[in-house]
């Protein structure tokens, strides 16, 4: 090793013309071997329809409920003495819709007026637990307070 102060150092010298010829073998090699297409087959599941199925609807209990205390289950009027009672009269509803309708469980529906105390909607909410239906909608009534 010459460790001497003074020399000028010759600079490095960079040869591209190597590198080069392997990225031109490089893509040589690529345009070859690898196909192209215009248009990519995409495996896609169409959804199907069936017009010969019904659309099944679930048998439902309409309870109403509205602003003066009055309970109503399918447009029949039912006397409110205890959440008991009101149970009971969901399932002797619930027993004469399901003969024809064949379903073993109804959707009750709760349709509260807007003025109604809201205890009342508890009350059909606690009634249906306790008839055993526990599937429950509920729709609002907007009108005028009379």
């Amino acid at each position: 090793m010459n460790f001497r102060r003074g020399q000028k150092r010759e600079d490095p010298e960079i040869n591209l013309i190597p590198f080069i010829d392997v990225l031109l073998v490089v893509l040589i090699f690529l345009m070859v071997t690898t196909t192209y297409s215009k248009f990519t087959e995409l495996k896609i599941t169409l959804p199907t329809a069936d017009a010969e199925k019904a659309l099944e609807k679930p048998f439902e209990l309409n309870v109403t409920v509205d602003a003066k205390g009055n309970y109503t289950i399918n447009n029949q009027p039912v006397s409110f003495s205890n959440v008991a009672n009101l149970a009971a009269d969901l399932k002797t509803a619930a027993a004469a819709g399901q003969a024809a309708a064949g379903e073993k469980s109804p959707v009750v529906v709760i349709n509260a007026d807007q003025f109604a105390m809201h205890q009342m909607v508890i009350n059909v909410m606690e009634a249906a637990r306790m008839a055993g239906y526990d599937k429950l909608t509920f729709a609002a009534q907007t009108g005028e307070k009379k």
